[in-house]
Order: C-alpha cells, then sequence, then structure tokens
C-alpha cells in the first residue's frame, strides 16, 4: 500500500513537500512516480519519478527545475520537494508503484506513464490560492 501526505493551501510562489510512505518488508524492490489530476480531468499526468535500483529520476517538462524527488530507504518514503508553485500545479497529487524490474525495462520516457505503475496511493490533495 501506499500512503501519499502533505498537501494542502500554498500561495503562488511558495513550497509545499508531499511525502509517500511504501508499506510492505519488499518496498525497496519498487520504483515510485508522482501524478498529478486536474480538476475535471481523468487522465492522471507524470510528474516525476525515481528509480529503487540507482536512483535516477525523471521530471515532467512542466516541472523541471522547480520540483525534485528523493527517497529514503530507511523510511520506506519517496518526497516530492514542489518548489515556485504555481496555480497550474493545483490538483490532487498521487503517488504509485510499480517493480523495478518492470521500471528499467520502460524506455526513459515511458516511465512518467500511469499504464506502468500497478499500485496507487488515494491521493492527497494541493491548492494554490493568495
Amino acid at each position: 500500500q501506499l500512503w501519499e501526505s502533505g498537501g494542502g493551501l500554498v500561495q503562488p510562489g511558495g513550497s509545499l513537500t508531499l511525502s509517500c510512505r511504501v508499506d510492505g518488508s519488499t518496498a525497496d524492490k519498487y520504483s515510485v512516480g508522482w501524478f498529478r489530476q486536474f480538476p475535471g480531468k481523468e487522465e492522471r499526468e507524470g510528474v516525476s519519478c525515481i528509480s529503487s535500483r540507482d536512483g535516477s529520476t525523471h521530471f515532467a517538462d512542466s516541472v523541471k527545475g522547480r520540483f525534485a524527488i528523493s527517497r529514503d530507504s530507511a523510511k520506506n518514503t519517496v518526497a516530492l520537494q514542489m518548489n515556485s508553485i504555481t496555480v497550474e500545479d493545483a490538483a490532487v497529487y498521487f503517488c504509485a508503484a510499480v517493480e523495478s524490474q518492470y521500471y528499467t525495462a520502460m524506455f526513459p520516457a515511458g516511465r512518467l506513464n500511469h499504464d506502468l505503475y500497478d499500485y496507487w496511493g488515494h491521493g492527497t490533495q494541493v491548492t494554490v490560492s493568495s
């Protein structure tokens, strides 16, 4: 199971850190991605992902240079640090996991495709308002 936390209300230009906890004794075998779903939209947009094998990361163009992703293997958590937040970042944010063998086999651009991921959290809301 996956559990997101850290969502809330933030002002434009502000920062927020989301956390995803991966439960289970084999959590270190899963690579994790962050996705977001905008109001009125069904599709989840890939934001960032991180490999459990080598720590390599990928970011959507819309967040490059503003967001960072990191993994704490001791705590089985993956954090998404969001900086210079804009109103366009307002969404429900989900973390998702996939066994690292499948993640590694996927070409890099495909690692932000939601179809790759098997396990999902329930989401955390990020609201951006002044």
